[in-house]
């Protein structure tokens, strides 16, 4: 039986961005009277990357109607094609009771989806929003102000498939402990003599960086019991130096000059 890929998934997430605006209207009585199909306007704000408004019509939106009714609508106030969204109307019950008036797409089944807004301006509303002689004597109106609550879910759609999890490594600090190490002398167990300078130093340090201390201080022809070198022809201040950023470091390149100039003697 010849070898199979593993099986693979992947999902399809629709979901929506939500945010809410709310818009007052302060001095409706004063709004009246504008005339059909004249509105005011909300400040823009932003939900799911695109900019909305909320049209508020005190004369109704449809010269038809003669005024009897006032129309609120919500317009899509940016550049975007075929935007598909959720809306929600509330006219707010100002006497506390929390009777609102809610025109809503969440939370029920719609028969042809969301709202699909084709371009800049286009609208979601309702001409009837509420009957203009029963908006005057409602709760709903308070010292000559109403309160429009809008709620927008603008849909997303995005591909989901095979997590990938990462965990954040962090850069290493292995060179500051091995030079922590060597400065503190603990667990030295080879001696350099350079010049009139003694320093110390790990054994296993050295040998994992240097195949030629490898060999000197555990090859078939090395001594494990070695504990001294004696270095010739290298001025002990560079020698810390190459000591220091070439064994417990990262630049092992430099060792090359003190294995050439190392004589090692027994005790």
């Amino acid at each position: 039986m010849g070898n199979s890929e593993k099986d693979s998934t992947s999902k399809s997430i629709n979901e929506t961005v939500n945010g809410s605006h709310q818009f007052t209207v302060k001095g409706y009585s004063l709004a009246k009277g504008m005339g059909p199909g004249k509105c005011l306007s909300s400040d823009v704000f932003t939900v799911g990357g695109y900019d909305w408004a909320i049209y508020f019509y005190p004369d109704g939106k449809n010269p038809e109607d003669g005024a009897l009714y006032v129309s609120v609508f919500i317009a899509l106030a940016s550049e975007g094609t075929d935007v598909r969204a959720l809306f929600e109307l509330t006219l707010v019950d100002q006497s506390g009771k929390g009777k609102h008036k809610v025109h809503s797409h969440f939370d029920r089944a719609l028969e042809s989806g969301p709202y699909t807004l084709k371009y800049r301006g286009s609208m979601w509303g309702y001409k009837r929003f509420f009957k203009r002689t029963s908006l005057e004597t409602s709760d709903y109106i308070k010292d000559d102000c109403l309160l429009i609550n809008c709620t927008v879910g603008v849909v997303r759609n995005r591909l989901e498939g095979p997590k990938q999890y990462s965990i954040p490594v962090p850069p290493s600090d292995m060179g500051q402990g091995l030079k922590d190490l060597l400065e503190s002398e603990i667990g030295c167990d080879i001696v350099f003599e350079v010049g009139d300078e003694t320093f110390k130093a790990h054994k296993l340090i050295l040998a994992a960086r240097s195949p030629v201390f490898r060999a000197q201080f555990y090859g078939l022809v090395g001594d494990r019991n070695l504990d001294k070198v004696v270095v010739k022809d290298v001025e002990p201040s560079i020698f810390k130096v190459m000591l220091l950023f070439s064994s417990y470091s990262a630049f092992i390149s430099t060792w090359k000059r003190i294995e050439k100039n190392a004589c090692v003697y027994m005790h």
